[in-house]
């Protein structure tokens, strides 16, 4: 006799569940892409997924949830490539430069171009709060890296805030002009990307 909840808990289920909502993630940043996020509606993202919009209710509750959870994810990612980068690389000249060509990866594969960065202030209050946080300890890490860079004369003494400013700002453009179907492909640009960005820091 089958207990109540019991599919609900189960690992098939659980998985369903993940890929749905996967799938929910990645239709809305095809559309935020496309549409920008004040243009798209709920019904561009099911449309592209072929279920009604009643389906979308069990996963979020609102578009701007949708928009929280994109960001969300993308920012735990970036996150740990500083730690990947720390356990791969000695050298601070190498971990920034694997560190900027995944973040690239992030933004052309995860969010395949959609410019999440320019819709921080569409967010709630609470999530906006959530998600500056969240980027401030990123672009700490990133300082902290040049910093290091510095101190053992692999990088020329600059203000490490300016420099991740800059680095940032290069790489939330892409949202701007990439386009996943264009000639440029994601590990050449996250290679050029790494090569002019660390290349400007490195002491000749």
């Amino acid at each position: 006799m089958a207990h109540a909840g019991a599919p609900s808990s189960s690992p098939h289920v659980q998985e369903k569940r993940r890929r749905r909502r996967a799938e929910i993630l990645h239709s809305a940043l095809r559309a935020f892409r496309d549409k920008g996020y004040h243009a798209t509606t709920l019904d561009d993202i099911v449309g592209r997924l072929g279920v009604r919009r009643t389906a979308l209710y069990h996963y979020f509750p609102d578009k701007e949830a949708i928009l929280y959870a994109c960001h969300h994810e993308a920012l735990a990612e970036v996150a740990g490539l500083l730690d990947e980068a720390k356990s791969r690389f000695d050298s601070p000249k190498e971990r920034l430069g694997y560190v900027i060509r995944e973040h690239v990866r992030v933004m052309t594969d995860t969010l395949e171009g959609s410019p999440l960065a320019f819709e921080v202030p569409a967010l709630a209050a609470e999530h906006q709060a959530q998600i500056i946080a969240a980027r401030d300890r990123y672009e700490q890490g990133l300082r902290d890296i040049i910093a290091q860079g510095i101190a053992q004369g692999e990088f020329r003494s600059v203000d490490p805030k300016i420099a991740v400013f800059a680095i940032m700002g290069a790489i939330n453009w892409i949202a701007r002009w990439y386009r996943p179907e264009g000639s440029v492909h994601a590990p050449a640009l996250g290679a050029q990307f790494a090569d002019h960005l660390v290349g400007g820091l490195t002491c000749e």
